[in-house]
């Protein structure tokens, strides 16, 4: 347990050795991030400015951060945000924490198109409905969850950001009527047996609506390549993030529903990640 000491410095060294003891990668900046979060200012300040006096009150909220992190609690739960592309979002266990590869998705995925209407189903946080509508020139974007507490927070994510997107709960695209340019989702995408292997800072803390998928880790994706046919118009496109181990069969299931260029890209760390594919004339 990290002691209740009155120094900035103090409390940083003890949280970084407590970290360290508990297996926390990177303890040292880890505690330098809850530091500048509990300061409410990320800013190179508030990160120097560890040698003055703490308020008893401030320190002992820091040293439970602290405890959070060290038993497993992802960073963003902790502090209650994290960013994605130029967004600041706030998050907490009610969606998936954003992770960095699915912000290479939305780059892929405007790179085909970046007007007319976009969905982005599973929305979660509303990272991904909330990059597109903030970076492309779509007239309308839909975030689409089955999870009425993630729906809440995405809608919360796009009050405080100031970007309109229309919210929708549902399962998967049944609550979109007329058609779009663009479907985007980073579905669930673990086997039962994979999800529960997880290490428990995932399992034990982030919704697991969001990430099994069946025996085979491929029910929600064969549905959206499945109903997105009636969905997006012709020539509009498809962009989903896909589990490394089962791209070539995404791609195979992709090409048996008649969606044309079918692509598998990569990830930044080399891994089959992202399906692309447009959907041909009528």
């Amino acid at each position: 347990m990290v002691e209740v000491a009155l120094s900035g410095r103090a409390l940083l060294e003890q949280a970084a050795t407590r970290l360290a003891d508990a297996g926390v990668e990177s303890p040292r900046l880890a505690a330098r991030r809850l530091w500048a979060d509990l300061q409410d200012d990320a800013t190179l300040l508030a990160l120097l400015t560890d040698d003055v006096d703490v308020a008893p009150s401030v320190a002992a909220r820091f040293a439970g951060w602290v405890e959070r992190l060290a038993a497993g609690e992802p960073l963003a739960y902790v502090t209650g945000w994290t960013g994605f592309r130029h967004l600041r979002l706030q998050c907490d266990p009610r969606a998936l924490i954003p992770r960095p590869e699915t912000e290479t998705l939305v780059e892929l995925a405007l790179a085909r198109t970046s007007t007319g209407t976009a969905v982005d189903i599973g929305t979660g946080t509303g990272a991904i409905a909330l990059a597109l509508k903030s970076e492309g020139a779509f007239e309308t974007v839909w975030g689409v969850d089955l999870s009425a507490p993630a729906l809440a927070l995405a809608r919360a994510n796009g009050e405080q950001l100031g970007i309109e997107v229309r919210w929708a709960s549902g399962d998967l695209l049944a609550p979109i009527a007329g058609e779009v340019d663009l479907l985007v989702s980073n579905p669930p995408y673990l086997t039962e047996a994979e999800y529960a292997a997880l290490d428990h800072s995932v399992r034990d803390y982030e919704p697991q609506l969001a990430l099994p998928s069946g025996a085979d880790g491929l029910t929600a994706t064969r549905r959206l390549l499945d109903e997105g046919r009636a969905v997006v118009r012709a020539g509009g496109w498809i962009a989903l993030e896909v589990d490394c181990r089962r791209a070539a069969a995404t791609a195979a299931l992709a090409e048996g529903f008649g969606w044309r260029e079918v692509l598998v890209q990569d990830d930044l760390f080399g891994r089959a990640r992202y399906l692309l594919a447009r959907r041909g004339s009528a």
